[in-house]
This record gives structure tokens, sequence and C-alpha cells, in this order.
């Protein structure tokens, strides 16, 4: 399965008791199944304002990975990078934070972004 991230919410007693009893009457097989149907259900109907949001902010679907050869190679060609991802972004554990605030200009993830905590810590003025 593709990598994934824990979220947390809250929901009034009576909501939670309708979905218990959508459970129970085995239409899902349990609580996860129902909102992750639900999430799923929504991002199926707001598809056409995703499709521009994603189209105008030029964003990259999927996984995206940086490493130290890449952003060296970057640098060595004068080039600043402006990272717009929808999905993961991932910046190895081989980037130094300077190396990390020389390359990269600005960084917009729609998802998860993972990257050693000195790392984020060097680019949080450049996060969005």
């Amino acid at each position: 399965m593709a990598e994934t991230e824990k979220i947390t919410i809250n929901m009034n007693a009576v909501d939670l008791g309708k979905i218990d009893l959508m459970v129970q009457e085995g239409a899902y097989s349990n609580r996860t199944d129902f909102i992750r149907t639900a999430i799923r259900s929504q991002l199926e109907k707001h598809n056409f304002e995703i499709q521009q949001s994603i189209t105008r902010n030029s964003f990259v679907i999927g996984v995206l990975t940086y490493d130290q050869d890449d952003l060296e190679q970057k640098k060595a060609k004068g080039e600043k990078v402006k990272i717009r991802v929808l999905g993961l972004l991932h910046l190895a554990s081989d980037i130094s934070p300077n190396l990390a605030r020389e390359v990269i200009e600005s960084i917009q993830v729609r998802g998860i972004f993972q990257a050693s905590d000195k790392v984020k810590t060097a680019l949080l003025d450049r996060t969005k």
C-alpha cells in the first residue's frame, strides 16, 4: 500500500453512533473503512476543483524524492528549486541543512513531507 499518515478527527456522539450502526449492519467492516470511503467520495465529488488547483499551482502528483546528489547537481548549475507536491515529498537523510537552504527556494506539500528534523527546521521559512 502507498505511504499513509495517521490523522485524528473529533466527531459528535450522534454521528459516531450512525457510523457504528452502519458497521453493525455490515455496510462497512469498521469505522476506518467508513471514514476512508466517505473521504474518497468527497474527493471524487470535488475532482474538478482539485484538478484545476493542481494545474494552477503546478503540483507534482505522487512521490517526489531528492537526495544529496540531486541537490548538488542543481547547485553546480546555479539552479534553485521550487517544490510543489501533492502526495509525498522525501528529502533523503544525506542532505545537509546548508545544502537544502542553498538549493531549495520554496516547498509546498499537500500530503506528507519527510526529511530530517534539522532539514525541516532549516527550511521552515520556505515551507508553505
